[in-house]
């Protein structure tokens, strides 16, 4: 049968989903949060397998999994695809109080002393330029007249040795 859909034969697609219907249904009957939504992802689920000339379809490897397998788990994330889809265009962002979106900002519970020895006075002036000032890499490099690459590999190798400091020391 799957080699007659794959040559489009419209009497195979007919008989294909007069046999897995049932199956689909019972696979996205969990996900649908009401009795009309069913129907709706039964089709979607025949439209994700007919689609592209079959690709979907064409991909079912019987080696891996028996073809009720396959299509169970293509019912069920083509249901939950659907779900998010629906899901996210419920509530825009716009109608969304800001204050829930709001995050608290996180601050050391005391201030961090760093070993003088630890950055060299310009890893020191970089960090303080990117974490402090907020400017990018360009007006860093600018400002110091250095590369921007400079900047880059100086910022890495301060978060390395920062790193390795702070993997030894107890944070509480």
């Amino acid at each position: 049968m799957l080699e007659a859909l794959a040559r489009g034969e419209q009497s195979a697609w007919a008989e294909f989903v007069r046999r897995y219907a049932g199956l689909v249904v019972a696979a996205v009957r969990e996900m649908a949060r009401e009795p009309a939504e069913i129907e709706d992802l039964v089709q979607d689920v025949f439209l994700r397998l007919c689609k592209d000339d079959f690709r979907l379809l064409k991909s079912y490897d019987p080696s891996r999994a028996g073809l009720s397998t396959w299509l169970t788990v293509v019912a069920r994330s083509t249901a939950r695809d659907q779900r998010r889809r629906k899901r996210a265009e419920e509530i825009p962002i716009e109608a969304v109080a800001e204050s829930r979106l709001a995050v608290d900002p996180v601050e050391p519970a005391r201030p961090l002393k760093l070993p003088e020895a630890l950055l060299s006075p310009r890893q020191r002036e970089i960090l303080a330029m990117l974490y402090d000032q907020e400017l990018d890499v360009a007006e860093i490099a600018k400002a110091l007249g250095i590369d921007p690459q400079t900047v880059r590999s100086a910022h890495h190798k301060a978060m390395v040795r920062l790193r390795a400091h702070f993997r030894g020391v107890d944070r509480r």
